[in-house]
């Protein structure tokens, strides 16, 4: 199945409400109409709760989902709640449905609701066979995309860079810092959802998009907003120069509004802020609890918050770190212990 799948899925992946049935694999025409988003909002807290439970980045568990189901559409999904494509093998003992897929009448499992599904995949990527990859960070998506290929979880030779598309293109990364079950996906990110190129004066801070007929239809959009400041995540192939081209910015600008040093130079998949950093989060995200390995940085670039106001909030000396189980205080300075 997941070849099929694979064969058909669009070379580019629209920012945040991708529609699943730009690609249709073993989907009947009666299936109702779901977009990446939907999937999301219905299965994000599930999988939060198994990374939690087992340390696989709730990124990928969605990511996987999105694209092995066409997001809960294809037959498999439908009709045995299979959402992730895995095969029966030798050690299956519950119920099973047949289905064509690389050969014809393969043996698929099958669940009694789509929750099951979720939690046997978990469990099947804590087989030998994968265990290399919880030696990764559950925030290093990338890395785990890149070891589920090494591991032969589908056959497909772009498999980790689909599941890394798929994740940047709809901000997936959001859910691995494991507090967002209460918040509202859209809340978290919230692109701008269409195209367009930046114009007018780069030094003012207010930057406003220019819209084109041809830009919409050409190109999939770039910036994004997070605490109403926007950012980009940058692309391979992608250069200092070539974004301060792209977007109008002074040379001081993505240094300044990053807080990193005058001659960095840009990683994929880096998020990289155009306009400055607030002193707060926005309205609801008062505080966050820290992971393993989470840095007063990380934290400052994923919630949109000047990393000196970030230690001033918490009354925390210059440079020091967090352990993991900290409270981060976002909005407020932290209260008199």
């Amino acid at each position: 199945m997941r070849n099929r799948l694979f064969s058909i899925l669009p070379l580019v992946l629209t920012l945040c409400l991708i529609s699943c049935s730009a690609y249709k694999p073993l989907v009947s025409s009666t299936a109702p109409a779901q977009s990446v988003s939907d999937y999301v909002n219905q299965y994000k807290d599930l999988a939060i709760s198994e990374m939690k439970r087992t340390g696989i980045p709730a990124s990928i568990t969605l990511a996987q989902g999105i694209i092995e189901s066409d997001c809960g559409r294809s037959t498999l999904a439908r009709e045995a709640n299979n959402h992730f494509g895995i095969k029966c093998h030798d050690d299956w003992t519950g119920p099973t449905v047949r289905h064509n897929d690389n050969r014809r009448n393969e043996c698929f499992r099958k669940y009694k609701k789509a929750e099951e599904s979720f939690y046997d995949h978990s469990d099947f990527l804590k087989a030998a066979r994968y265990s290399f990859l919880f030696n990764n960070r559950p925030t290093d998506y990338k890395a785990w995309a890149h070891g589920l290929k090494k591991a032969g979880y589908a056959t497909n030779p772009d498999y980790a860079n689909m599941l890394i598309k798929t994740i940047e293109a709809n901000g997936l990364w959001a859910f691995d810092s494991g507090n967002n079950p209460a918040a509202q996906y859209a809340q978290d990110i919230v692109p701008i959802k269409e195209p367009f190129k930046i114009s007018g004066d780069s030094s003012k801070k207010n930057i406003q998009p220019s819209y084109g007929n041809e830009a919409v239809s050409a190109r999939v959009p770039r910036i994004m907003e997070n605490n109403r400041i926007q950012y980009i995540i940058v692309k391979d192939g992608d250069t200092r120069e070539k974004l301060e081209n792209e977007f109008q910015l002074l040379r001081w600008e993505l240094s300044k509004y990053n807080e990193i040093k005058n001659d960095f130079v840009p990683e994929p998949g880096q998020i990289l802020y155009i306009q400055p950093k607030r002193d707060k989060a926005e309205p609801g995200k008062n505080f966050y609890t820290t992971m393993e390995g989470d840095t007063m940085y990380h934290i400052s670039q994923q919630f949109g918050i000047k990393l000196k106001r970030l230690y001033e909030m918490n009354r925390m000396a210059d440079n020091s770190e967090p352990g993991p189980g900290k409270k981060i205080w976002l909005r407020s300075t932290k209260p008199v212990e």
